[in-house]
């Protein structure tokens, strides 16, 4: 399958996540898929997707909704992993496209998540890390989060932090600005 370099997926997962010890019988689980489409040409953001996931080994307690402000009844009404995984491969060509994050978690979420509910891993063999990208362009002696990247590129930092939907947006932002950077040089 020839890999199609027109856009990058630019991708953040909320997850399950408590105060401390992952309580028995629970694991982590993606709960959001928040994506943006960039336009590798334009060097523009294009699509902003939520995606809800419904848990199904796991709850959404206080703290989680605390630090994403998703709650259980959103959560709820959310799909099963492996339709939001199609939705990936269907609507955005996931397997055929670079994924990008800002770092790895997102890519070893989305890995756990499928081995241990048996699923596909819904994207191609590349991922890029946008986080050790942004430190190495700017000769940074380590690496910052989104909100401080924002800042160093003087990018408003836009929506609630901990929601994927507006992380995946921030992010966006902040690898266009870069490429930017990087071809006016």
């Amino acid at each position: 399958m020839a890999r199609q370099l027109d856009y990058v997926l630019i991708v953040d997962v909320e997850s399950t996540c408590w105060d401390g010890q992952v309580p028995q019988g629970q694991i982590s689980e993606i709960i959001e898929i928040g994506l943006c489409t960039v336009n590798l040409r334009s060097l523009q953001r294009g699509d902003k997707r939520s995606i809800l996931v419904r848990p199904a080994r796991s709850d959404v307690g206080a703290f989680c909704t605390r630090l994403t402000t998703l709650t259980p009844s959103q959560v709820a009404g959310g799909m099963p992993l492996g339709d939001a995984l199609r939705i990936l491969e269907h609507d955005y060509r996931s397997r055929e496209r670079l994924f990008a994050s800002w770092g790895d978690y997102d890519r070893n979420q989305f890995q756990r998540n499928c081995r241990d509910y048996g699923l596909e891993y819904p994207f191609g063999p590349t991922h890029l890390n946008i986080k050790n990208l942004f430190s190495v362009a700017f000769g940074l002696p380590k690496e910052l989060g989104i909100p401080e990247a924002c800042e160093k590129m003087g990018i408003p930092l836009e929506g609630t932090l901990h929601r994927g939907v507006d992380d995946a947006w921030n992010i966006a932002q902040l690898f266009c600005g870069l490429l930017k950077k990087t071809r006016a040089e």
